[in-house]
C-alpha cells in the first residue's frame, strides 16, 4: 500500500483544537444544553431500594399529585417497548427498562417521573416508593470466585505444553485484583428526546456513536433509522460507558412519546455509578517461568471478572498474556460470575488495562527473583513476530519506546535492591509497565466540499469524545489541500452525515483519517483534471472554480482496509515509567516523575495526541492509588457512589508528565500511517505504579488501589 506520510508536527507547530475556543468559551453545546428546545419538560429517575426480588407495587399518588408534574412511568403503567415484545422469552442481553417486575440489582430504575421543571420532578420522585418480595442477593466476587464460568462456550487458550510454566527452574505465581473502577467523565450521561411526528424523534444525546444510537432507538422504537436524528457534536469525556444505548435514554424516548413534549434526562452523578457501566471487579492469578538467564520458559494467566445476572459482558483480560511476549508455553482461562450488580461496559484499555496490571507485575517479581534489570528482561523475551498467528508486525518499535522513557526518567537511578534509595526523608523508587492493544482500521464515509470563497467543509458522523478528532481532520486535509487550517470546517456527531464508526477501540484517526485523507486526495484530483495539463504544484482552488463558472466542488468518499489486515498483525504499543516517592512513616505515595512512550505509529496531531496519553496516564494512576467502587454486601448497595468519596486523580495528584512518540509510520495499516493511542496511554500504567512503589518499599500490593493502609 502507498504511505505518503504526513509532515511530522512538533508541540510547539501543531495545530491548536479547532474547537478549543468554543469549549473554553462555553459556546460548545452538549446534550443536556440545547435548552432552546420548544415545550421542554424534565425527568428524573427512581432506583430500586432493594437488590433482588420482585417489584410487586409502585406507589406513585403522591408524586402524580404534586406540582407541575407530567407523568410518572413505571413497569405497571408505562406503554411497551414495540422492539422488546417478541414471542419467545428474551436471552440474556441487555437491561429492557419497565419490560417486568424482576431486580437485578440495587439502583435499577423502577420510575421515571416527568414534571414541567427538573426542581419539581426531583421533589416528585422522592415522594415515589416500591413495594417488593425480597430476595437473597450476591454481590461479592470474592465470595463467590467457585460459580465462575466460560462464557459464550469459550474454550481455555493453549499453546505449547499446557502449564508450561511450571517445568521451569525459575517460576513466580501470584494473584491480583482490580475493584470496580467507574469512568465517571465530568459531563454526566444526558439526553434530550423530542417526538417530531408519529414515526419521526429527535434526540440530543451523549453517544459516542450517533449512527449506532440511531440503530438502537430505531430497534426499540420499530422506525426506520432514518427517521431518528441523533445529535452530540461534543461529549464530555465518556472512556467506552456512552458505547451503548442505556435504559435512561430508551425510558427519556418512551415517556416523551407519553407527555408528547420534549423530555430532558439528565442522569445524577450517583446515577453514573448503576446506569452507564464501569470496570469490572476482577481476580486474576500470573504463573511465570523462565531459564535461569530470563528465558520465558511459559506464561499462565486465569482471570474471573464479574457480569450481571442479566447479560454476560466479557473482555479480553487474559489476551495480553497471549501476544506480549516471545514464549514458547502460554495457557490462559477466562470466567465470569454472575452476580447482583448491573453490566459493565468497555472502559479505557478495556481487558488489556485490566491484564497488564497482572502481567506487567509479575514480570517485574520475576525480574527480581532472577536479578535482572526489568527492562532487561522484556528485551530478552521481545517478540518479533506475533507470537500467537506468527504474522510479522506492520510495524513495531517497541524496543525503541523503552529506550526513550528509561532515559526520560532516569533509569540508570533506580536501585535493583528495593527500598535502598531515600530523598529527603522519603522512600524512592521507580518502577515500569508495557502495553499493547490491537491497531484497527474500519469504514468510514467523507464529504469534501470547496466552496468558491476558498471554505473546505468535512462532514461525517463521527462523535469527538474528547480526542481531537476534528483537529486531526482539518489537520490531514490541510497538508492534503495545501491551504491553512483556519480555511477548513468540520462538521460531525449527526446522524444525518455519511457513516462512520462508533468512538472507541482506538480507531478513529486511522479509520476517519484515512477517509479524510482520501476524499481531499479524490477532491484534489477533479480540480486536477478541471485545470487540464501542467497543474501547478499549488492549486488556487478559488481561482479554478471561478474559471469554471462553479460555485463549488465536492466528493463523497468511502475508504476502508484491504487485503493488509490479514497479512499482518497489527497493534500499538506503550510503556510507561513512574517514580514514585513513598512517606515511610504514613505510607503516602507521591508520584514524582511520570512518562509514558507510544509506539502507535504517524503522530498527526502533536498537541492532542500528547492530551491523550498524558490523560491516559492519569486514569492508570486513578487505577492504581485511588479508584474503587465499594458496595456493602450485606445491603448490596454502593456506598461511595458520589466525587467525595470516591477519589479520582487531582491536581494534586499528578506532577508534570510527558508524553514521548516514536512517531514512525506503520507503511501497511492506512495511508496517513498513523495507529491509536487511546487505550495504550492507560494499558500498563497501574502495573508502572505498583512495580515503583515495590522498588521504593519492599512491600508488594497485588489488590488494587494501593492505599497508605497497606504499606505501614
Amino acid at each position: 500500500m502507498e504511505n505518503k506520510t504526513l509532515k511530522t508536527l512538533s508541540a510547539d507547530e501543531g495545530l491548536s483544537r479547532v474547537d478549543g475556543r468554543l469549549k473554553v468559551t462555553g459556546r460548545a453545546k452538549y446534550s443536556a444544553e440545547y435548552n432552546s428546545v420548544k415545550g421542554l419538560t424534565y425527568a428524573v429517575m427512581v432506583g430500586s431500594t432493594i437488590t433482588k426480588g420482585t417489584l410487586k407495587a409502585v406507589d406513585t399518588k403522591k408524586a402524580e399529585n404534586a406540582p407541575g408534574v407530567l407523568a410518572v412511568l413505571t413497569y405497571f403503567n408505562a406503554p411497551k417497548v414495540p422492539g422488546y415484545q417478541t414471542d419467545t422469552p428474551p436471552p440474556k442481553g441487555p437491561l429492557k427498562i419497565f419490560y417486568d417486575d424482576q431486580i437485578y440489582f440495587n439502583g435499577q430504575p423502577i420510575a421515571l417521573v416527568v414534571a414541567d421543571t427538573f426542581e419539581r420532578a426531583l421533589f416528585a420522585a422522592s415522594l415515589v416508593s416500591g413495594t417488593y418480595v425480597k430476595a437473597d442477593h450476591q454481590t461479592s466476587l470474592k465470595n463467590n470466585l467457585a460459580s465462575g464460568f466460560a462464557p459464550n462456550n469459550s474454550k481455555d487458550y493453549i499453546r505449547g505444553q499446557e502449564e508450561g510454566w511450571k517445568s521451569a527452574p525459575i517460576t513466580v505465581e501470584q494473584e491480583y485484583i482490580i475493584p470496580t473502577e467507574v469512568h465517571n467523565p465530568m459531563e454526566l450521561h444526558a439526553i434530550i428526546a423530542r417526538w417530531d411526528a408519529a414515526d419521526k424523534i429527535s434526540v440530543w444525546d451523549k453517544t459516542q456513536g450517533v449512527k449506532s444510537t440511531q440503530r438502537s432507538i430505531a430497534q426499540a422504537f420499530k422506525l426506520p433509522p432514518e427517521n431518528v436524528q441523533v445529535t452530540s457534536p461534543f461529549v464530555g469525556g465518556a472512556f467506552g460507558a456512552a458505547l451503548r444505548t442505556w435504559p435512561h435514554e430508551i425510558a427519556a424516548v418512551l415517556a416523551s412519546q407519553v407527555v408528547k413534549k420534549p423530555v430532558k434526562l439528565v442522569l445524577s452523578r450517583a446515577d453514573m455509578f448503576t446506569s452507564v457501566g464501569y470496570r469490572p471487579h476482577t481476580w486474576q492469578k500470573v504463573g511465570l517461568g523462565a531459564t535461569a538467564d530470563g528465558k520465558l520458559v511459559g506464561i499462565s494467566h486465569q482471570a474471573t471478572g464479574q457480569t450481571s445476572v442479566y447479560e454476560n459482558f466479557t473482555e479480553g483480560v487474559v489476551n495480553i498474556s497471549q501476544l506480549m511476549y516471545a514464549c514458547p508455553n502460554v495457557t490462559t482461562r477466562y470466567k465470569v460470575v454472575s452476580l447482583n450488580v448491573n453490566t459493565p461496559t468497555p472502559m479505557r484499555g478495556p481487558g488489556e488495562a485490566t491484564g497488564a496490571y497482572a502481567l506487567e507485575c509479575a514480570m517485574d517479581e520475576l525480574s527480581y527473583a532472577l536479578n535482572i534489570d526489568p527492562i532487561e528482561l522484556r528485551l530478552r523475551n521481545y517478540a518479533d513476530t506475533d507470537p500467537a498467528g506468527g504474522k510479522p508486525y506492520s510495524s513495531k518499535y517497541l524496543n525503541e519506546a523503552y529506550k526513550l522513557g528509561a532515559d526520560w526518567i532516569g533509569w540508570t537511578s533506580r536501585s535493583q535492591k528495593p527500598g535502598a534509595v531515600v530523598e529527603n526523608g522519603w522512600l524512592a523508587g521507580y518502577g515500569m509497565g508495557a502495553g499493547m492493544f490491537g491497531a484497527y482500521r474500519g469504514s468510514a464515509t467523507v464529504l469534501a466540499r470547496m466552496t468558491a470563497d476558498g471554505m473546505l467543509l468535512l462532514q461525517t458522523a463521527v462523535t469527538d469524545i474528547g480526542p481531537g478528532t476534528g483537529t486531526a481532520m482539518a489537520t490531514i486535509a490541510s497538508e492534503v489541500m495545501g491551504i491553512p487550517a483556519s480555511r477548513i470546517q468540520v462538521t460531525i456527531g449527526d446522524s444525518s452525515l455519511p457513516p462512520s464508526p462508533t468512538q472507541g477501540g482506538s480507531s478513529i484517526t486511522s479509520t476517519v483519517g484515512s477517509a479524510v485523507n482520501d476524499a481531499c486526495k479524490e477532491l484534489k484530483d477533479k480540480f486536477t483534471q478541471l485545470i487540464g495539463s501542467n497543474p501547478p504544484a499549488s492549486i488556487n482552488y478559488t481561482q479554478v472554480l471561478k474559471d469554471h463558472q462553479l460555485d463549488k466542488l465536492e466528493v463523497t468518499t468511502t475508504s476502508k482496509g484491504g487485503a493488509e489486515q490479514g497479512k499482518y498483525a497489527m497493534f500499538s504499543w506503550s510503556v510507561h515509567f513512574i517514580k514514585v516517592l513513598v512517606n515511610p512513616a504514613t505510607g503516602v505515595v507521591k508520584i514524582d516523575k511520570a512518562v509514558s512512550v507510544a509506539d502507535c505509529g504517524h503522530i498527526v496531531s502533536h498537541k492532542t495526541a500528547r492530551s491523550q496519553i498524558i490523560g491516559g496516564t492519569i486514569m492508570g494512576i486513578g487505577m492504581a492509588l485511588t479508584e474503587e467502587a465499594v458496595i456493602d454486601h450485606r445491603y448490596g448497595r454502593l456506598v461511595n457512589n458520589n466525587f467525595a468519596d470516591y477519589h479520582v486523580p487531582v491536581q494534586a495528584d499528578i506532577p508534570q508528565g510527558e508524553a514521548l512518540f516514536v512517531n514512525k509510520p506503520d507503511p501497511y495499516i492506512n495511508p496517513i500511517g498513523a495507529k491509536g493511542m487511546g487505550e495504550i496511554a492507560t494499558i500498563g500504567v497501574a502495573a508502572a505504579v505498583a512495580n515503583a512503589v515495590y522498588n521504593a518499599t519492599g512491600k508488594r500490593v497485588r489488590d488494587l488501589p494501593i492505599t497508605p493502609d497497606k504499606l505501614i
